[in-house]
């Protein structure tokens, strides 16, 4: 019920705005719900009206800075203020975490009404980024897949850029995804942890020439398009993307509510943070 429901409402507001839907059939937001729901460090919570599942929400438990989403309601109950309790549940469940953070749709003034007046602030504009980048990798770096025995190093390296480590996520991106990493000189510079999937591919990179490394690498890897969630302000990289033959899909924010560091190098973030 509550995959069927996600798939509904992300259809729903993207069918009026124009946009393609988040997930192309049913049974990809099943297999999401299905995976969060039996998930030990997701929590997840139901909306009930007369005795139906109405909405979900989940809170992403892995890092010290907790992800909200995806939050959904059944297009037929939208607007009965569903919504802001299944937020208001997890915004409890998560009382004490350094900071909680989520990914909304630009265009949705409805949710970013709701999440502003719950205290979420803009941090991020973001824009969907969608495509195989043209070009090979530079010399000097190599572009693979992602080892168990990187977890550490990237662990790292995310801790050096945001001041927290996602290495929980890393751990199940190796059995799920397709995580890859760009090293130069020997030494891992940048990772990505779901290059395919947006919804759960974010990366972090030392610099913007070594997550660029990484994308040529990563594309030229893999049978279909890279996609991922741009951070607008830096500009440079959103260039180097759009003369790459990247292109923009939708706009989205990246809200936080509680502790926010700006980041110390190149990255950008998945659905959640």
């Amino acid at each position: 019920m509550c995959g069927r429901i996600i798939f509904e409402a992300f259809k729903g507001i993207a069918d009026r705005h124009g946009f393609p839907w988040d997930f192309p059939t049913p049974e990809a937001a099943i297999g999401l719900a299905r995976a969060f729901s039996s998930h030990p460090k997701i929590f997840g919570v139901v909306f009930e009206d007369g005795g139906q599942v109405v909405g979900s929400n989940f809170l992403d438990e892995r890092s010290a800075i907790r992800g909200v989403g995806p939050i959904t309601v059944d297009p037929k109950a939208q607007a009965r203020g569903a919504g802001r309790k299944l937020m208001e549940a997890v915004l409890e469940r998560g009382k004490g975490a350094e900071g909680i953070r989520l990914v909304q749709d630009a265009f949705n003034q409805v949710s970013y009404a709701l999440y502003t007046s719950l205290g979420f602030n803009v941090q991020e504009p973001l824009v969907l980024m969608r495509g195989t980048p043209a070009g090979k990798v530079p010399a000097g770096y190599t572009v693979r897949p992602m080892e168990p025995g990187d977890l550490k190093t990237c662990a790292g390296l995310c801790a050096a850029v945001h001041g927290f480590s996602r290495a929980g996520e890393l751990e199940d991106a190796l059995k799920f995804a397709n995580p890859f990493v760009a090293e130069r000189g020997g030494t891992i510079r940048a990772y990505a942890s779901a290059v395919i999937f947006w919804p759960l591919n974010h990366a972090v990179a030392e610099t913007d020439e070594d997550l660029q490394a990484l994308l040529l690498g990563a594309g030229a890897a893999m049978n279909e398009p890279l996609a991922f969630l741009l951070p607008t302000r830096r500009s440079e990289f959103f260039r180097w993307c759009l003369t790459s033959g990247l292109r923009g899909v939708k706009p989205m924010n990246l809200m936080s509510l509680g502790s926010y560091q700006d980041p110390r190098g190149s990255y950008y973030p998945s659905v959640e943070f």
